[in-house]
């Protein structure tokens, strides 16, 4: 990767020939390869990591708006008289006391207290719901629900003809606006409506991944596609996943498979509002036990643009190991390099000085508290940008 797009990349991304069978496509693939977007897989799907550079895409959601192709991510519909309880024991996050019209974060565990892996679940009625899901565990997420659920549920994954568009940055607003044809200036942090574009029905969201004010678009695949077109018809800047990834990492969200793993206590994640602490759901006693060796997921800062990779050694002072790097890159926002890992839970100290072992030599850090970045707009009132 040239170095002034040294963003870190999802590990598929950087490693092709490790994706068996070839990889699926999007909808969207036509356009990608039209803007001459660089290409990998990721997920078991051919994704676009940039298109005229992570810096600039980064800023661009930072700044103005981005758009994201997201039709790679799964959608799971589940519905009927024990749907509340099924999801309640499947997931970490409280269920019960989702509005209708809102969605929350969760994680999807085993009994050992893993994470299969972390999810959104949307409210649609009283006892329907759409469960949102990564794509590279899309088919075990599907059969492990599927073997958990009520035998009167219905569990229904419809990811192939539900086409999903990122519309993030302080400009999507008065954007989507232009594009939408009802109001949105309503639409609160965490909720959902249904919206019309083109004459199309969709499903309108406000969740921000990005850390930034913005909407996810649940539509069928010709949908996407007109609205792709409509938005950068009106200068959205497509943005790959080079971006989404520095974008996520400066907000301190996780990454499947990096933060958050089968192979790691979802306890020690620091997630903790994802994790209900009164219902019984599954891992939750491995996840509550004392008894464990803990460690922590902290956030580190970095001296000068120099960035730690996922597997980087983490040491203390004297150099005893301590950990290992599950993300890092350089910051575009903040001006230098920042990295997420797992350390020994007495070390997990805000100001404690700890050293990362890369290929090259150690690198000092710091533990600082997350998110890294705290200028995002995302939790800001809607009307504040129209």
């Amino acid at each position: 990767m040239p170095a002034e797009n040294a963003a870190s990349c999802p590990p598929d991304a950087m490693h092709p020939e490790a994706t068996t069978p070839p990889p699926h496509r999007t909808p969207l693939y036509p356009r990608h390869l039209s803007l001459r977007a660089r290409m990998a897989p990721f997920g078991g799907f051919d994704m676009p990591i940039q298109y005229t550079g992570i810096l600039d895409e980064h800023q661009a959601c930072r700044r103005g708006v981005a758009i994201f192709d997201t039709c790679h991510m799964g959608e799971f519909f589940l519905a009927g008289p024990h749907a509340l309880a099924d999801l309640e024991r499947l997931v970490t996050c409280e269920v019960a006391t989702l509005d209708i019209g809102q969605c929350r974060y969760g994680l999807l565990c085993n009994p050992d207290g893993g994470v299969r892996d972390d999810l959104l679940v949307y409210r649609l009625a009283i006892d329907a719901f759409m469960i949102v899901v990564n794509a590279g565990t899309q088919d075990a997420d599907f059969d492990w629900c599927r073997s958990q659920v009520s035998r009167d549920s219905h569990l229904e994954n419809r990811s192939s003809t539900t086409a999903k568009l990122d519309i993030q940055g302080p400009a999507s607003p008065r954007l989507m606006t232009h594009l939408l044809a009802e109001p949105i200036v309503d639409l609160r942090y965490y909720r959902f409506h249904e919206n019309r574009f083109a004459d199309q029905r969709v499903l309108v969201s406000r969740t921000g991944y990005t850390g930034e004010i913005g909407f996810e678009i649940y539509c069928p695949p010709d949908t996407a596609l007109a609205l792709w077109d409509a938005c950068l018809a009106k200068e959205a800047v497509p943005a790959g996943l080079g971006a989404r990834d520095t974008l996520r990492l400066e907000v301190g969200m996780p990454l499947y498979g990096h933060e958050l793993s089968e192979s790691r206590n979802a306890g020690d994640s620091g997630f903790s509002a994802a994790m209900s602490t009164s219902k019984d759901f599954i891992g939750a006693t491995a996840i509550r036990a004392s008894d464990r060796e803990p460690q922590r997921l902290v956030g580190l800062a970095l001296e000068g643009r120099r960035a730690a990779r996922a597997g980087d050694a983490i040491l203390s002072p004297l150099g005893a190991n301590s950990g290992a790097v599950t993300s890092g890159s350089f910051s575009p926002s903040l001006g230098h390099a920042i990295a997420l890992g797992y350390v020994h839970a007495s070390q997990a100290v805000e100001g404690t000085p700890l050293l990362i072992q890369t290929a090259r030599d150690r690198l000092p850090a710091i533990v600082v508290p997350r998110p890294f970045y705290r200028s995002g707009t995302a939790r800001q009132p809607m009307r504040a940008f129209l």
